[in-house]
């Protein structure tokens, strides 16, 4: 039996869904619509600017798959997450990257939280503001999150409060990202991407035969060396043609922040994060690359995603290279984030805390 306050006005909000047999709850109100699947990791599946009717995400060829009713046909760590990988947007606890074991846990890709169901309760129902509390407690680490979701009437930001604490009795390692992917009929070669600047690098190992970019390379954002010794501009997005699948790292940013603008549309999406915690800007580019399992040079997109920490192989990567946050026993490190829709341009100045924009003047 659901009580809550049911409105066609205003801000709304309804856990009273499911899709494909995963619970979810909707969020929206005038100008924006967020649906998290809070029994697939409250991983928010969509997030609609309604002027344009334009969803920023990305969703993978096969969408959502419930895990709990999904019977895999493979033990492996990497195939198991990407198997049930819809797009979207995903919260990376405590090991981003691919399978790892740390203290003993088999960590499995992106590893763990983004699998389960978590628990849900809408906080508040109004016509001026809907809130509803995320949570969950990990299995194989000793972790319990929590992060809170708004929006407010007549914004197009959604605010976001996030808890990590370890409930061990022992000190423990952790990554925590943003797994934020962006798709088409959004996402394409007029897009370009503005962030405070910073310092980028290339990921090494290569993690596909299809990299374009020199391994272990460096540069000033928004540059990055390319295999042939070319300069890419890393803030223009590539076209499909490009059959390229990388990731680089964005640190050292003056400010917390970066937007995606489609300068054809003038429609783009800004994420704003504490950048004394997301130190890395993780992005990849699946522009056409990608053969065999389990894109088959199917997919476009790209990710733009903050982590405390960086490293594709996992926690034990992030422990070796000096980046994975310690929690001790009883700590919580806790972050306000915001994302936000907005029109009008072809670039972007700055995105400050509260989710209001700056247009860039001139391009």
């Amino acid at each position: 039996m659901h009580y809550e306050i049911v409105r066609n006005h205003g801000c709304r909000i309804s856990d009273a869904w499911a899709y494909r047999g995963v619970d979810a709850v909707v969020l929206e109100n005038e100008l924006i619509k967020v649906v998290v699947l809070v029994g697939k990791g409250a991983d928010i599946y969509q997030f609609i600017y309604k002027p344009t009717d334009t969803d920023f995400m990305w969703r993978s060829p096969w969408g959502v798959r419930n895990p709990s009713m999904y019977v895999p046909t493979t033990g492996d760590g990497g195939n198991l997450w990407l198997d049930v990988y819809e797009g979207g947007w995903q919260t990376i606890l405590p090991s981003g990257g691919i399978p790892n074991s740390y203290m003993g846990a088999d960590l499995g890709q992106h590893a763990e939280v983004n699998t389960m169901p978590w628990d849900s309760q809408i906080i508040e129902n109004s016509e001026e503001k809907v809130s509803v509390r995320c949570s969950v407690r990990a299995v194989r680490t000793p972790f319990f999150f929590e992060k809170t979701l708004s929006i407010k009437k007549d914004s197009s930001v959604l605010e976001i409060e996030a808890t990590l604490t370890n409930e061990g009795e022992q000190s423990v390692h952790t990554m925590w990202g943003d797994h934020i992917a962006f798709g088409t009929p959004f996402l394409s070669d007029r897009c370009v991407i503005d962030i405070s600047g910073g310092k980028t690098f290339n990921h090494y190992p290569e993690i596909a035969p299809q990299n374009d970019i020199k391994l272990e390379s460096t540069g000033e954002w928004p540059w990055i060396e390319m295999k042939d010794g070319t300069q890419l501009d890393l803030r223009k997005v590539r076209s499909k043609d490009t059959k390229s699948l990388t990731l680089s790292y964005v640190t050292d940013m003056t400010d917390g922040w970066y937007s995606v603008t489609n300068q054809e549309t003038g429609v783009g999406f800004g994420f704003v994060f504490p950048k004394n915690i997301f130190k890395y800007l993780w992005y990849w580019q699946s522009v056409g690359g990608g053969f065999g399992y389990p894109w088959y040079g199917r997919t476009y997109n790209i990710g733009l995603e903050p982590f405390t920490s960086y490293g594709h192989r996992g926690l034990t990567d992030a422990v070796e290279n000096g980046t994975a946050i310690q929690l001790q026993p009883g700590e919580s490190i806790s972050a306000s984030q915001c994302a936000v829709a907005f029109s009008g341009a072809k670039g972007i100045e700055s995105i400050d805390s509260n989710g209001t924009v700056t247009i860039r003047k001139q391009i």
